[in-house]
């Protein structure tokens, strides 16, 4: 793997008295960010976590010293350093006068896509999900390289804050053959991605953070001319997409559907259920857990209506180490259409009583929280993100499993409405005395307080 980031000429705009202490500093090469807040010591920002660079407080005159040796702050509050790939965005004050800089260093680092080179090779449209900072776009700008450069196709990337080919009118070499036009304000470039399609014909359209419903629609267009398209937007993983109407049509849309009495029988379900609208734009889905995790969905269609159906399990996660060469290890996880997630019709329990967050539905016992308590956590999620889950958990330092098999789990979380209506499960767990607890809200502070409750 090589990595072009160019942080010389970012350090040359700083003050003289970080100059010396970054060029020196150990952790150079794992620099994300530089903060620069008026009246303030300076901190830098490293994948080890924050440290302040000097004892002197930042002045007037240093913030003025950065602001005129680059180029001029965007609507955005965004600037850049010409033929490098960092970027500067300021802090106003009331009168508009900038007293605060947060330099983000860019960098272009060839051989990160290598362990989803062969989902690039199918031509289908990929989404990228993940946390700002966690490089996002550093993939998809190499991304953009090996499709123009090493499978020869027609790129074109709608560059909106120039963070992806860098400021200058000429784009950045990490970015190859493929071709970049820039967005003259930020509300303007759904109409950009469009124009590309019409007056560019190309085979590939590369976009950075989609966020309103006009640049989904236009993302929907395109996919739909038959060209493929390379995302990204904000978010940890699918379910967030599911939850957020803006960006709810990207993979497909949600409504709700009224089932006739028959039907909803069948199913199991309630008469008024949420169904995907359409065909997703994206068909695959790369959710960024870190630097060498990614999870990915190769059938987004299959995964939303899992999800739907509260059966939501995680496609495929791959690991890579980057030593000598990079590693990969796939691990697949069946999708099981498990009869326990269907309502007992026949039964006569009534749904249990909840009157909490959490709650045993099970009525577990005191020696049942000490056993857990000394155990490895074998958790059955149920209706709730895998993600989600495991975030919180390695978090919080938990040593724990998930697992799609009830009869190995000593612990079953899940979505207190969706437990309700499922009789054989509760009945299952409580035949094999498997604890049930229920949330009232899928969040990341109701799942780590849940955790904290049976771990303390």
């Amino acid at each position: 793997m090589t990595v072009n980031d160019d942080l010389e000429k970012l350090i040359e705009n700083l003050p003289f008295f970080l100059q010396e202490h970054l060029n020196q500093h150990v952790y150079r090469d794992q620099l994300i960010e530089i903060v620069l807040d008026l009246g303030r010591r300076p901190e830098a920002r490293f994948t080890t976590g924050p440290e302040y660079l000097s004892q002197k407080i930042i002045s007037w005159q240093d913030i003025d010293y950065t602001t005129k040796r680059i180029s001029k702050f965007s609507n955005e509050n965004r600037a850049g350093i010409e033929r490098t790939l960092h970027r500067i965005s300021c802090i106003r004050n009331r009168q508009f006068l900038i007293n605060g800089l947060t330099c983000r260093i860019g960098r272009a680092v060839f051989g990160t896509i290598s362990v989803v080179r062969d989902l690039l090779e199918s031509e289908k449209s990929i989404l990228i999900l993940g946390k700002p900072g966690v490089g996002k776009t550093t993939i998809i700008r190499e991304i953009a390289r090996v499709l123009a450069d090493e499978m020869e196709k027609r790129v074109v990337i709608i560059d909106t804050s120039n963070e992806i080919a860098g400021d200058s009118d000429i784009p950045h070499s990490g970015i190859g053959r493929a071709r970049r036009m820039q967005v003259a304000k930020t509300e303007l470039q759904h109409q950009v991605m469009i124009e590309a399609v019409e007056n560019h014909m190309p085979q590939v359209i590369i976009i950075d953070e989609i966020g309103t419903e006009l640049e989904v629609l236009a993302a929907r267009t395109i996919a739909e001319k038959g060209v493929q398209l390379v995302g990204t937007t904000h978010g940890n993983c699918l379910e967030n997409l599911i939850k957020n109407p803006s960006l709810a049509d990207l993979i497909g849309g949600i409504q709700y559907v009224t089932l006739s009495d028959d039907e909803a029988k069948r199913r199991g379900t309630q008469k008024s259920i949420l169904e995907r609208k359409a065909y997703p734009a994206f068909e695959i889905i790369i959710e960024i857990n870190d630097q060498n995790s990614w999870t990915i969905h190769e059938d987004v269609r299959n995964s939303v209506d899992l999800f739907l159906r509260g059966n939501f399990t995680i496609g495929q996660t791959r690991h890579f180490s980057l030593t000598e060469k990079i590693k990969i290890k796939s691990k697949r996880f069946q999708n099981h259409q498990n009869s326990l997630l269907k309502s007992h019709n026949n039964s006569n329990d009534s749904s249990p009583s909840l009157n909490r967050n959490w709650i045993s539905i099970n009525q577990s016992t005191d020696e049942q929280f000490l056993k857990l308590k000394s155990k490895k956590l074998v958790i059955y999620p149920y209706s709730l993100s895998n993600n989600l889950l495991k975030e919180v958990l390695l978090k919080m330092g938990f040593k724990f499993v998930l697992t799609n098999e009830i009869r190995k789990a000593n612990l079953i979380i899940g979505l207190k409405k969706h437990l309700k209506q499922n009789f054989k499960l509760t009945n299952l767990a409580k035949q094999k005395n498997i604890p049930i607890y229920t949330l009232n809200q899928v969040s990341f502070y109701q799942v780590s307080k849940l955790i904290q409750f049976l771990c303390s």
